[in-house]
């Protein structure tokens, strides 16, 4: 029953995640005075939280170099307000939404899917989930599309928070969860998610051969047996912290609701949303 939740992160996931790709954020942020990159993703995600520091960003992020953080938090504030980010960030998923989807944008399969995740997200209860509960604190959009993808957010941020707390159980910091998941070549390339993330290859290395010692991965970085386990083991324990949501919306909406979030995936996927390149191996 539980992996109904993952069947509906893969079904719904790039209609949010776009948004970390799509110009119209980049550029949207950067007309504020954000900078371009690292600090842009910090201040356009915590910005829900408020004028956090940067030891709550790293925390809830958490496979971020907590160095980086630092580096554009809570400088990004003295930029430009939290509350002022949100609102681009807003702007910018209405832009790449309708630049992405076209006519598609005003579809019945949208309006549906809106009222179906927005239907789930209020299953979610905040307790324990600092990034969910901001993102719900905020008022809902007025357009279906945009109703979609605020719901979509809270549901991705709902499992997102649960994630950590599978990750932490099983003893892996943010640096070996990112670098065990690059280990599947499913993941980003060990490359891109350095630079992402803002870790050295030094460190790197360092989290790769922690990993080696607990049998998780190989002699040439690929993931083990026993690597393969405990992500399933991880994802299987996510999953079951965020069934509220699958539960309270019954077994035919969300079948409906996972055929739509597939076919405007389909049409994102299409329209470039996610760039392919970051991922596999080197």
């Amino acid at each position: 029953m539980t992996e109904i939740a993952r069947q509906a992160k893969n079904a719904l996931e790039v209609i949010h995640s776009m948004i970390y790709f799509a110009p119209e954020a980049a550029d949207g942020y950067a007309g504020l005075g954000l900078e371009r990159g690292r600090m842009s993703y910090f201040a356009g995600r915590a910005a829900v939280m408020g004028p956090v520091g940067p030891g709550v960003v790293a925390a809830t992020f958490y496979n971020f170099n907590p160095v980086s953080v630092a580096e554009a938090i809570p400088r990004a504030w003295s930029i430009a307000a939290p509350s002022t980010v949100v609102e681009t960030r807003f702007r910018a998923a209405d832009a790449a939404l309708r630049r992405m989807l076209g006519d598609a944008v005003d579809s019945a399969a949208v309006a549906e899917a809106a009222e179906l995740a927005r239907e789930a997200s209020r299953a979610c209860a905040p307790d324990g989930k600092p990034l969910f509960a901001a993102h719900a604190d905020l008022d809902w959009p007025d357009e279906p599309h945009l109703q979609l993808w605020h719901a979509v957010t809270l549901l991705r941020e709902f499992r997102g928070d649960a994630h950590i707390a599978a990750l932490q159980r099983a003893e892996l910091s943010g640096l070996q969860a990112l670098v065990l998941h690059s280990s599947t070549g499913e993941g980003f390339k060990p490359s891109a998610a350095r630079e992402l993330r803002g870790w050295s290859e030094s460190q790197w290395a360092e989290a790769e051969q922690e990993l080696r010692e607990r049998g998780l991965v190989g002699e040439d970085g690929g993931i083990s047996q026993a690597g393969t386990a405990l992500r399933e083991e991880i994802e299987a324990g996510t999953d079951a912290m965020s069934m509220a949501p699958w539960r309270a919306l019954g077994e035919e909406k969300v079948a409906a609701l996972m055929d739509n979030g597939r076919e405007l995936t389909r049409a994102l996927l299409k329209a470039g949303a996610i760039p392919r390149d970051l991922f596999g191996r080197d």
